[in-house]
């Protein structure tokens, strides 16, 4: 029986995790992996003539899932207290002709346990990408289609000035941008083999047999030779997880906006309509966010994953002593719970319900308050910026108290009137006419990306 955690329960399913990612991190897959790294450094020693030259493909031909006693890895693993010896100890007892004694040669368990890590964030990081991109395409596609739509644009939570809803889906897109080149400059700093021996010197292989065999099996793995060990230098890995929470944490904040404009008083989009989704058990007419709390809350579990890593950071000498144990945990569940949010924002993006009407009733809301800024700057010319604020201020509150337009406020005072007739001033607070540069922004973002 398993316990009932989100990221492996049977009842939240993949709210948590896609099925995709839970299988990459599943133990299946994690020890198949720590079986292909050994596989992989058996073929490169043959091929350097360090162990005999049937040896590796007599380990290779070994080192499949179904050797595995799964009981009996557990209960070795629970006393060594590492995986790789009662591995490796499954795996020499499979290979034929005695040639699993040349299993493991030179290497030690951090070596194998890193490389599978680095293979399965590989992995990772290309189920992830396809839902990034997608959400990129989405954006697009948002921005294209209402670069001028407008919309409140809100400040403090209060109304502020009219923008373009494409505008504000461009502020987003800008961000995913961002963490595209940020993966793509992480790569070549994460996608490193670990093979470095017992405290980090190569020394049962030697020098030269050392880097040889380091160099054959990075190419084997299709991964990077580091200059040095990094089996007690962990900031590749944290760059990860802190990528997954900066990445989270745009898409958080992309939730939030998208939560606050599907409340009930200002309606402006609302996630894709799914039946059932988001239902109440006693409110029948409740379609909350789901989608969106479900990013928010990745956002947070993310930031915390980080933060476990960063303190993983911080460990002893040349091999750690439980630091890095906090890897064990915090990496896999990063990863799971990035894929729930990456999933999720496709979903959301891909259908997003928007609302124009409501978005032009919601800037209506104020009797034109919203523009108050535009009448203030047209007014500057002619009577100075103080005097054209004061003057607009007090209409601004005379529309309030009176609950009247703000333009027939702006034409009841005769600073104002004399300057300005009505069809000046509808010009003037009209807020399609007062979106600045937001339009221009939007497709200048397109055009540079």
């Amino acid at each position: 029986m398993m316990p009932a955690l989100v990221t492996n329960s049977k009842i939240w399913g993949e709210m948590f995790g896609t099925s995709e990612m839970h299988y990459l991190f599943s133990d299946e897959k994690t020890t198949q992996l720590y079986l292909d790294v050994e596989a992989a450094l058996a073929r490169s020693q043959s091929k350097l003539g360090i162990i005999p030259s049937e040896a590796g493909q007599k380990i290779s031909d070994a080192a499949k899932i179904d050797i595995i006693d799964w009981e009996k890895l557990q209960k070795r693993t629970s006393i060594v207290g590492y995986p790789i010896l009662p591995v490796v100890e499954q795996l020499s007892d499979n290979v034929s002709d005695g040639y699993g004694q040349y299993c493991h040669w030179g290497a030690t368990t951090q070596d194998i346990m890193d490389t599978a890590d680095v293979i399965q964030i590989r992995e990772g990081f290309k189920l992830l990408s396809s839902d990034l991109d997608s959400i990129s395409n989405a954006l697009v596609k948002i921005i294209n289609e209402h670069i001028k739509t407008p919309m409140a644009g809100r400040t403090h939570l209060q109304h502020a000035l009219p923008v373009s809803f494409g505008y504000k889906a461009s502020t987003w897109l800008s961000s995913i941008d961002r963490h595209i080149k940020r993966l793509e400059e992480i790569k070549a700093r994460v996608f490193n083999l670990s093979f470095f021996g017992a405290a980090g010197t190569l020394a049962s292989l030697g020098e030269i047999n050392g880097l040889k065999t380091q160099s054959v099996l990075a190419d084997e793995l299709n991964l990077n030779v580091p200059d040095v060990s990094w089996h007690s230098i962990r900031d590749n890995f944290c760059e990860v997880t802190g990528w997954l929470a900066l990445v989270g944490a745009s898409l958080g904040k992309i939730a939030y906006d998208v939560m606050l404009m599907m409340q009930t008083e200002t309606q402006e989009v609302a996630e894709p309509f799914l039946h059932g989704r988001g239902s109440s058990s006693t409110m029948p007419q409740k379609r909350n966010p789901i989608s969106s709390e479900v990013m928010l809350a990745c956002s947070k579990l993310l930031r915390e994953h980080h933060s476990s890593m960063l303190d993983a950071m911080v460990l002893d000498h040349e091999r750690a002593t439980g630091q890095w144990h906090v890897e064990w945990y915090a990496l896999p569940n990063a990863f799971i719970i990035a894929s729930s949010s990456f999933s999720a924002a496709k979903f959301l993006l891909e259908g997003l319900e928007i609302s124009p009407q409501k978005m032009k009733e919601n800037i209506d809301k104020t009797n034109g308050l919203i523009v108050a800024e535009a009448v203030m700057m047209a007014l500057a010319p002619h009577l100075g910026r103080q005097i054209a604020h004061d003057i607009v201020y007090d209409c601004c509150r005379d529309t309030i108290k009176n609950n009247i337009p703000f333009i027939d406020t702006l034409l009841k005072d005769e600073k104002i009137s004399n300057i300005f007739n009505r069809d000046d001033l509808s010009k003037i607070v009209d807020p399609v006419n007062y979106l600045g540069a937001a339009p221009a922004m939007a497709s200048r973002l397109l055009i540079n990306r």
